[in-house]
């Protein structure tokens, strides 16, 4: 067993005391927790040496890099470059990280393509404007599910999500009331044509839930028929929910 797997070992016990490991093991404590998330990343493959090359080398990537890039896109096919760069808590840009996805062909054209924008824009404060929907449905044992989704257009948070058992307005009223309670109303509301916010059939139709909106003082938008995009930053959200939640 190596010193590394030693230390792993014994700090995970219940009740261990991390510091004193440290400091018997003649590690820094930031040494030792730094192997600690590594193995809770990356398992046996994170105890591996690393190279002690600069990070910031203008034309190479460290080996052990983008083999820990490569193991962890395996793992989350659906993770990029920005999201496998968090995790990993390096100083390195997120393109980096997409660059060596590519050059490992762990991202398909198709995919490429779809993760591009048809049109940034970004409301200059929070509270500007929310994009709300209903990802679909599914089934569970308890019946049909319709996640119910909020997102600030300008921070992206996440400001809710629903499993409600159906979509009408009254449910949709009370958790907006609850969203509205923890963060304050927005100056704008942007939605899709459908119920319980409007109709497919007569784009652009008030409905009691929209008509409780603008009695709140909140601007009312829909997107237009037939483009999702209009509601880009709720509709890539619901992209990453199907693929990192509903798909397992």
């Amino acid at each position: 067993m190596s010193l590394k797997e030693e230390f792993i070992s014994l700090a995970l016990r219940p009740g261990a005391n991390r510091r004193e490991l440290c400091r018997r093991f003649g590690i820094s404590p930031q040494t030792g927790y730094k192997w600690l998330r590594r193995f809770e990343t990356l398992g046996q493959a994170g105890l591996l040496e690393q190279s002690r090359r600069p990070l910031n080398s203008p034309r190479q990537c460290k080996p052990d890099l983008e083999a820990d890039v490569i193991a962890l896109r395996k793992q989350h096919p659906k993770w990029g470059g920005r999201k496998i760069s968090h995790k990993l808590a390096v100083s390195v840009a997120p393109s980096t990280i997409t660059n060596i996805l590519h050059r490992h062909d762990l991202i398909l054209p198709h995919d490429s393509a779809a993760s591009q924008p048809w049109h940034r824009f970004e409301h200059e404060a929070p509270n500007d404007l929310w994009q709300m929907d209903f990802k679909g449905f599914f089934q569970t044992n308890q019946g049909a599910c319709y996640p119910l989704t909020m997102l600030d257009d300008h921070s992206r948070f996440n400001l809710t999500i629903q499993a409600c058992p159906h979509q009408r307005g009254v449910l949709v009223q009370e958790h907006m009331t609850e969203v509205f309670r923890q963060y304050g109303l927005p100056a704008q509301i942007n939605t899709d044509n459908g119920a319980p916010w409007g109709s497919p059939s007569s784009p652009g139709q008030l409905t009691p839930l929209t008509i409780w909106l603008v009695r709140l003082g909140i601007k009312v938008t829909w997107s237009r028929p037939r483009h999702p995009q209009t509601n880009g930053k709720n509709e890539r959200f619901h992209r990453s929910l199907k693929a990192e939640v509903l798909s397992g």
